[in-house]
């Protein structure tokens, strides 16, 4: 007969939109191990499972804290209270959370003043998902009776003839019948309680005992301050948003570019200060699709993207929003776990913005090959190549827009764009093939820019710092002979030193903070930028690593910059809080860049 071994959740942390999956571990009627669903629509041997999720509610209340969500409030901001802010954004744990964070928190007080004063409601701004983070000016204790605004939810239940009294104050509200359940605003600041139960398929009674786990309260999903996009060009953003918030004057798109770091790097030894279930792939993936989908790019690069991912949850999530997708994995001569797990360059682009033209894939490895048999002996090939081959990609799209270009266009001539996704993923110390692969790329976008009349976009996570020899090869065309990145060569691939160069002209899309006029915004933006290089002050944000490894390049002659996310600062970032965390899902952080593109002069 079929029987339930154990059943668990790889976290007792249930938090709102991430889906509840429980293992559940059976035995089968001929005595085999297996975690296999058994429903009533295909019952072994006449059995199946049932699966019941309920919410159970207490008669005390309770709020939980808006910066340690897996806390419980002890204190509610006043002030938040006063200024009609979220009320889940009032509470703190404890004193000490609540003092620590009033530097981030006292922002949303003066955003909050500042947009009833403009507009009498809060400020419009992309990806504004006040839905838990930050809080504070003056503090009140929370009563043990709960009589403050909590964050407990007294609407019906999806099954309220289904609720049963239990003694000691405590009700339970069936909630799912399903194995997997995901927890709703509803849940929040209530225990969930799941149980299993073999089911005779005959009688439709149970069989044996009932499995059951009980979670922690739920948690609403934390979420960062909004940020917002800054006009640089001429014209006012707001002049730029359609009704759904997405970029659409005519002639102007925007593109996204993110590594999202990827599952198999995400590893509490590296991230040791991230809570375990901010770390955890289902809780990301969802923290990551909401940014993401937030951000309304019409072109989307990300870096670090697992191929089983892409196909299981990217793709399908996002064509639900508009998007079709290409996809190039890496190469895994290199790595030798699991083949679904290597990650890959993953580039999106809205349908009704863009079409597909053509697609190019970079495989270094290949690249590496053909130089070492044409450069060196057979003796060498082995070392060299062991040097070379890092399992690095590129993707390549060339889209067609399907909006009309402002201007002096040639009218009926077609607008086509090429957009490189990329992640040079090259330890520090090989600096000779990080710059070996960066301008491998370049001389290949070199090759479509001489057969088409095309803008070009060149995206990714390049791990290479301002002032870098791959960043000035990119920024500037060229690389200086004196360059201290020079003098490792020992396979001789970077001579002569004048062979790295190109012809694209390239511009970093961020150093147009550097070039903004006078006023409040483009002055906070400087602040967030290094003045000698014109690039932000950090992409990525470790416990051991900050600066800039992230860039969105542009051909300056074809496309003009006219607004940019903006950047982050160290108050952005929670004290004493490095990426990822529960509020940003990755080390790194998205950069977004709206462009027109210039008109063509008639030929």
């Amino acid at each position: 007969m079929l029987s339930v071994i154990r059943v668990h959740l790889p976290s007792d942390i249930p938090i709102v939109g991430c889906e509840l999956t429980p293992y559940v571990l059976l035995r089968r009627p001929d005595k085999t191990i297996s975690n296999d669903d058994v429903s009533d629509y295909a019952p072994l041997d006449g059995y199946f499972l049932r699966y019941k999720w309920y919410r159970v509610q207490s008669d005390r209340k309770v709020a939980v804290c808006s910066v340690h969500p897996s806390e419980q409030a002890t204190l509610q901001c006043l002030g938040c209270v006063k200024t009609k802010i979220p009320v889940g954004k009032s509470y703190h744990c404890s004193p000490k959370c609540f003092s620590d964070a009033w530097q981030h928190h006292r922002i949303l007080h003066d955003r909050a003043v500042s947009a009833v004063n403009e507009n009498g409601n809060e400020e419009e701004e992309l990806f504004g998902r006040f839905n838990s983070s930050g809080s504070g000016n003056i503090s009140a204790s929370l009563s043990s009776s709960g009589s403050s605004p909590s964050l407990a939810n007294g609407s019906a239940s999806l099954y309220p003839a289904a609720a049963t009294q239990r003694a000691g104050g405590e009700t339970l509200f069936e909630v799912g019948r399903s194995k997997t359940y995901t927890p709703t605003a509803e849940d929040i600041g209530h225990v969930l309680k799941f149980e299993c139960v073999v089911v005779d398929a005959g009688t439709k009674l149970p069989v044996g005992h009932v499995s059951t786990i009980v979670t922690s309260r739920v948690i609403p999903a934390p979420s960062p301050s909004p940020r917002r996009l800054i006009s640089v060009g001429a014209n006012d953003l707001m002049g730029h948003l359609d009704a759904d918030g997405r970029i659409s004057s005519s002639g102007t798109f925007s593109v996204l570019s993110y590594n999202i770091l990827s599952d198999i790097y995400a590893a509490s030894e590296f991230y040791s200060y991230c809570p375990s279930w901010a770390l955890s792939w289902p809780y990301r993936r969802q923290n990551l699709l909401r940014e993401i989908v937030g951000y309304c790019a019409d072109i989307i690069c990300l870096q670090e993207v697992q191929s089983d991912h892409f196909e299981e949850f990217f793709a399908p999530e996002l064509e639900k929003h508009g998007y079709l997708a290409l996809y190039k994995r890496k190469t895994n001569e290199v790595y030798s776990g699991n083949f679904n797990a290597i990650d890959g360059c993953a580039t999106f682009f809205r349908r009704d913005r863009f079409s597909h033209v053509k697609k190019y894939e970079v495989e270094f490895n290949k690249a590496a090959q053909s130089l070492t048999d044409a450069l060196l002996p057979s003796a060498q090939k082995k070392t060299a190549l062991s040097r070379l081959v890092k399992d690095n990609v590129a993707l390549i799209a060339v889209l067609e827009a399907k909006f009309s270009n402002q201007g002096g266009d040639n009218p009926g001539k077609r607008q086509l764009l090429c957009v490189a996704n990329t992640h040079v993923n090259v330890p520090h110390d090989l600096k000779d093939v990080k710059l070996w692969q960066i301008h491998t790329l370049l001389k290949g976008l070199e090759k479509i820019a001489a057969s088409a009349d095309i803008p070009m976009l060149v995206c990714g996570d390049f791990n290479s710092v301002p002032g870098s020899a791959p960043h000035a090869l990119l920024a500037e065309g060229k690389v200086d002979p004196m360059h201290l990145d020079l003098v490792v060569d020992p396979l001789n691939i970077l001579r002569p030193p004048s062979k790295l160069a190109h012809q694209l002209p390239l511009v970093s899309a961020y150093s147009s903070f550097a070039r903004m006029g006078v006023g409040p915004a483009s002055e906070q933006q400087k602040k967030r930028m290094d003045p000698t290089t014109n690039e932000p002050l950090f992409t990525s944000c470790t416990r051991d690593f900050i600066g800039t490894l992230d860039y969105i390049f542009y051909t300056a002659d074809s496309l003009t910059v006219e607004s940019l996310l903006e950047l982050l600062d160290e108050e952005s970032l929670r004290k004493d809080t490095a990426l990822p965390s529960p509020e940003w899902s990755s080390d790194h952080i998205a950069l977004l860049a709206e462009f027109r593109c210039n008109p063509r002069p008639r030929r």
